[in-house]
């Protein structure tokens, strides 16, 4: 096996550790240390690959990332069914689920790492656009009603924004955080369309399988 392989294996399963007990313990309780514990291997082999825990914090936000980019990819390849996006969504959220650490630890994480922030600021731009794009889609297609004030459709998009960053706080501080409540949430979160939607529109969404 190559060096480099070796080293991005080695990298990999740092990553995954860190994830499996950012995940558990929360972000405050976990070190560069207790990785490196966790997975039998000294604190400098660790270090060989990620010199401070923020190193590894932002690459597991990049996979994050990623993981969402290209369901937003796959979306874009869809018909504009409100069923794909329900679908769509879903995926999003069991993601945020997978990682459900930056969720639960975001307003430290992006106060603590300029890095994150701003990446985070830039991409919820991108997001918007993304999403006020498919509104406008979706009202070209007969499935949602126009504007009826100006900027309706961005305090709509940022709504759904909040809702979808802060949905596993809620569930973690009323009841049991399982997988389970990805699908349960997921039509909370697409129900906030509903009262924008056309007759044609809420037909799709009481057709939706949950």
């Amino acid at each position: 096996m190559k060096p480099n392989t070796i080293s991005n294996n080695t990298k990999s399963k740092i990553l995954a550790t860190a994830l499996d007990l950012f995940n558990e313990l929360g972000l405050a309780k976990v070190t560069l240390r207790s990785i490196a514990n966790k997975m039998g291997i000294s604190q400098g082999n660790l270090c060989y690959h990620f010199k401070k825990r923020e190193d590894i914090l932002e690459s597991l936000y990049h996979q994050l990332v990623d993981l969402m980019n290209a369901v937003v990819q796959q979306a874009g390849m869809s018909l504009p069914t409100l069923s794909s996006s329900f679908q769509s969504s879903k995926k999003m959220m069991q993601h945020f689920y997978d990682y459900r650490f930056f969720m639960l630890d975001f307003v430290q994480i992006v106060r603590e790492n300029e890095t994150i922030r701003q990446h985070y600021k830039a991409l919820s731009v991108l997001r918007k656009q993304q999403f006020l794009g498919m509104f406008e889609l979706w009202v070209h297609e007969g499935l949602m009603r126009g504007e009826e004030f100006e900027g309706e459709f961005d305090n709509l998009y940022l709504r759904s924004s909040i809702l979808g960053d802060f949905w596993l706080s809620s569930a973690v501080i009323q009841q049991e955080l399982t997988v389970n409540l990805v699908a349960k949430y997921n039509h909370i979160i697409f129900q906030n369309l509903y009262p924008y939607l056309s007759p044609k529109g809420k037909k799709q969404f009481q057709e939706i399988k949950i």
